[in-house]
């Protein structure tokens, strides 16, 4: 798997340019203001090229981000040295593994965004990271984490898509081919992407990859997550429930 990201991090930035997180992390501020006020320290597990941890740390929290592939992590460090003084102090990286992470320092926020807890597709493996955010969080501290919405996954069924993207210096063409797996609750993304440098006499790169992601279910993940008691769940982005309209859902939990 840390091979397929190391992969992932060449173009991921310019994949996801038009995503906003800025109104993603005032959306979780939201919810951690809500439901821990006091908080100001947050560990994100799965915490990409550091675009979220950014945003946050602007918003007054103090974020360390652990990310399974090196280039992910060598890019938000070089993401966070772009940064002013008093954000980039707010900020640290390392490559880590949310299945079994383990440090002696305690948060009050375990966060883990962009479906990464998707990608924890066996139960030993979610079991695993449930315990790596139960054991860095202080006494009743918060995990907040989003998801593939089961419901809505086997409602819309997942599709081919085809997507291109640039910038100055590469075009890149995307195929996407899900496998949906209902008796294991997965589907498998299979990626084909074509990177062409833009200069003359340029090749293009083709990559493949596949992305194994796990879509849950609310008494599912209560069942698991015995560490815990489950808050809230909601549509992610909203303060509404999930429905079969909502791909995405967002689960708020208490340590026990």
């Amino acid at each position: 798997m840390d091979q397929v990201f190391n992969a992932y991090a060449r173009y991921y930035d310019l994949l996801y340019k038009d995503k906003d997180y800025t109104a993603e992390s005032k959306y979780i501020h939201s919810i951690i203001d809500e439901f821990s006020p006091q908080a100001a320290a947050v560990l994100e597990l799965g915490s990409g090229t550091g675009a979220h941890a950014e945003h946050l740390a602007r918003l007054g929290f103090s974020v360390h981000g652990i990310d399974l592939s090196p280039n992910m992590v060598e890019r938000a460090n070089t993401r966070k040295e772009g940064l002013s003084r008093d954000v980039s102090d707010r900020l640290s990286f390392e490559t880590g593994d949310v299945r079994n992470y383990n440090t002696e320092v305690k948060y009050d926020v375990v966060i883990s965004l962009f479906h990464v807890m998707s990608y924890q597709t066996s139960n030993e493996d979610l079991r695993a990271t449930f315990e790596t955010a139960a054991k860095h969080l202080k006494p009743g501290g918060i995990f907040i984490f989003d998801y593939w919405f089961g419901p809505a996954v086997l409602t819309q069924k997942p599709e081919v898509k085809i997507r291109r993207i640039n910038d100055e210096k590469i075009d890149v063409l995307r195929i996407a081919e899900p496998v949906l797996n209902p008796l294991s609750n997965s589907v498998e993304v299979n990626f084909t992407v074509m990177i062409t440098e833009k200069h003359e006499g340029a090749k293009t790169d083709v990559v493949e990859e596949s992305h194994l992601m796990r879509y849950f279910f609310l008494p599912e993940l209560e069942l698991i997550s015995t560490r815990f008691k489950v808050l809230e769940t909601r549509a992610w982005m909203s303060d509404d429930l999930p429905t079969a309209d909502d791909w995405a859902a967002i689960s708020i939990l208490k340590l026990n």
